[in-house]
């Protein structure tokens, strides 16, 4: 004679679906981060900014004067404004050669924000990873 033995049912929670869902999600939102993010990034400096580092290279200073005109302080011709296509052609190139070099943006006070916003962008567009903005420190 056969006997059946009774299977005793089982109380514990299948988490491996549950596992699988989550990491479809998770890959779904590192695909979807990037395509959301918009803007230039800037990191912008409190009244006491602190200076670069003495190690670091020295910077890549993009300016930009009252009327508009683009200055960089790499080259020949520092003191004579340049396009912005020639602008974003020595940032790349310098950037290329150097990776590493910080790039801050140095704008006149009575230039309108959005020419400062506008180099960044093409800073941004050259290659700059990140870019700063040149302060002077507050008297007193």
């Amino acid at each position: 004679m056969y006997v059946r033995k009774r299977r005793r049912p089982v109380s514990e929670i299948n988490v491996v679906p549950y596992i699988d869902v989550m990491l479809v999600l998770l890959i779904i939102f590192m695909v979807t981060a990037p395509l959301v993010t918009q803007g230039v990034k800037v990191d912008l400096p409190k009244a006491q900014a602190q200076p670069l580092d003495e190690e670091s290279k020295p910077p890549l200073v993009a300016s930009v004067d009252a009327q508009g005109q683009y200055f960089l302080n790499v080259g020949d011709s520092q003191k004579d404004p340049m396009s912005a296509v020639d602008l974003a052609t020595l940032v790349a190139a310098q950037l290329r050669v150097e990776p590493n070099t910080p790039v801050v943006v140095k704008g006149d006070g009575a230039v309108a924000y959005s020419e400062v916003v506008q180099l960044m962008v093409l800073l941004q567009r050259a290659g700059a990873p990140s870019v700063g903005l040149m302060t002077t420190p507050p008297e007193g």
